[in-house]
């Protein structure tokens, strides 16, 4: 992958766009489909490619932050 292609993942339970060189994008996806939808729109707009990593969701979210 190039620096400026998004790529579309699965983070700790939720589905996020991430642009290849560049700072993680906030915005976090409930579903893949949102998440690919704004990647690929993201992508054309930054006139890149949009490639979807295939991880299977866990439907646990988490946060590596959080103590128990």
């Amino acid at each position: 992958m190039d620096d400026g292609d998004v790529i579309t993942m699965s983070k700790r339970g939720q589905w996020v766009n991430r642009v290849v060189g560049g700072e993680e994008l906030s915005q976090s996806f409930r579903s893949r489909e949102e998440a690919e939808d704004a990647g690929r729109e993201l992508a054309a707009v930054l006139g890149s490619r949009h490639v979807v990593v295939d991880t299977d969701e866990t439907g646990v979210i988490t946060d590596e932050d959080e103590e128990s």
